[in-house]
């Protein structure tokens, strides 16, 4: 900004100087000239008057003296120097003077000027006066360099106050994109202040007004994440203890493996709502704080985990992660979620059998869930929360599970349609171990 705004009055300024400066100079040599030649005509004239008429018969002239490097000179009806300086011989300007007319002309680089001399209504002489040209030259260029020292001086200042305005100009804007970039990281607390510019003033005040709504929804936001996982892990807890207490006494009923199955499905539930309300609450990457474990461990507990409801249904559920380093480890908790959330979608809305697939891709890893199904409508909303592409689900499962791919920094996206295919991507370290539980 600073920069245009110079330029705009840099090009402004010459634009007035070339439009103001090229007249002007072109009137001061015109002027310069002009005045030479009446200080000629004057000289003239003041000559014509000391002529006597009897010039031609002897009586002597006395003529002024000429200017500074000039001359001055009579010429008779017969244009022959009869007094004074100049050519013996009388040029083309005393010849148009004897015609009965004052002549203005250069020639030979010099500046002419001819006046006749009249007595008994005929002309009797001419009175020639000439001064260099050279020297008149001079005093154009020299006032052309004032001139020009003038307008470079005035571009000059205008250079000077454009850099003064822009700089009070853009500091304000400065000001307000670091102030911007600070709530970008997550200082909701920042206020623009104030500036001498109304317009930036007004924008600062609509952008704290913005900030002050958005951080009052953030809050209640969070307010209710952390009331309804609280209130979520009273009763959660109390079911545990239920089921475990259940499991401990009822040791050779049949419904045994039901109420283990009950229990192991609280405890899941219990450590999603623990990871929803860390995830909230992270400003940063959430694999900050989660546990790491390894990868071939955690897809094949989360695919043991989805076999009974796809056997269910009738389908089949495989894993290919064998070729994995055994030192590699990934996010636990949040990792386990997206692969729920893509298994339970593609149980839902797909057909026939799923694959989890993961590969090594040095540093990263990519998590495949793909169907036999295919993925229609909008792909590009397909992410969008509270879009649901099957029209069955609130169409937040999605949504969920891309906010906590991002959350990892890594990416959740469909590399194909049909069959259908989710790729997560991860950025992994081979050399990070697993946290103790906690």
């Amino acid at each position: 900004m600073r920069q245009r705004v110079v330029r705009v009055a840099l090009t402004a300024a010459l634009v007035a100087v070339v439009l103001l400066a090229g007249p002007l100079a072109l009137v001061i040599r015109s002027s310069l000239y002009t005045a030479q030649r009446d200080t000629l005509e004057r000289t003239a004239l003041a000559g014509a008057v000391r002529v006597s008429p009897d010039f031609a018969t002897g009586d002597p002239v006395e003529l002024p003296r000429p200017l500074p490097g000039g001359t001055l000179g009579l010429y008779d009806p017969k244009a022959r120097l009869r007094a004074g300086s100049g050519p013996a011989d009388g040029d083309v300007p005393v010849r148009r003077a004897l015609g009965g007319g004052l002549v203005r002309s250069g020639t030979g680089g010099r500046i002419v000027v001819t006046v006749p001399v009249s007595h008994a209504e005929r002309v009797i002489g001419v009175v020639r006066a000439s001064s260099p040209a050279g020297a008149v030259r001079r005093r154009v260029l020299t006032a052309w360099g004032v001139l020009l020292g003038v307008a470079l001086l005035a571009v000059l200042i205008a250079v000077l106050v454009a850099r003064r305005q822009a700089r009070a100009l853009a500091a304000p804007l400065e000001e307000l994109s670091e102030h911007c970039r600070a709530v970008a990281e997550g200082d909701l607390s920042r206020r623009a202040a104030s500036s001498t510019v109304a317009e930036i003033d007004q924008v600062a005040r609509t952008h704290n007004e913005m900030l002050h709504s958005l951080a009052e929804l953030l809050r209640r936001e969070r307010d209710f994440t952390g009331n309804a996982s609280h209130q979520l892990r009273t009763p959660l807890a109390g079911l545990q203890l239920a089921l475990e207490e259940g499991l401990g006494q009822g040791r050779d009923s049949p419904l045994r493996p039901v109420v283990a199955e009950a229990l192991a499905t609280t405890r899941r539930l219990h450590r999603t709502v623990e990871e929803l309300l860390r995830l909230s609450r992270s400003r940063g990457w959430a694999h900050a704080a989660a546990t790491y474990v390894p990868v071939r461990r955690l897809v094949q507990e989360t695919v043991d985990r989805w076999h009974g409801p796809f056997a269910r249904d009738g389908r089949r559920l495989l894993s290919s992660a064998d070729d994995l380093p055994a030192d590699l480890r990934v996010p636990g908790a949040p990792v386990s979620e997206v692969l729920g959330i893509l298994l339970d979608n593609a149980r839902v809305h797909g057909r026939g059998s799923v694959q989890v697939r993961v590969r090594d891709l040095g540093s990263a890893l990519a998590l495949d869930v793909s169907d036999e199904g295919s993925v229609g409508g909008d792909r590009a909303r397909l992410f969008d929360r509270g879009h649901s592409g099957g029209g069955a689900g609130a169409g937040i499962g999605l949504a969920l599970a891309r906010d906590l791919a991002v959350s990892l920094g890594g990416r959740l996206s469909m590399t194909r349609a049909d069959p259908a295919t989710f790729m997560l991507l991860l950025p992994v370290d081979p050399a990070c171990g697993e946290d103790p539980a906690p």
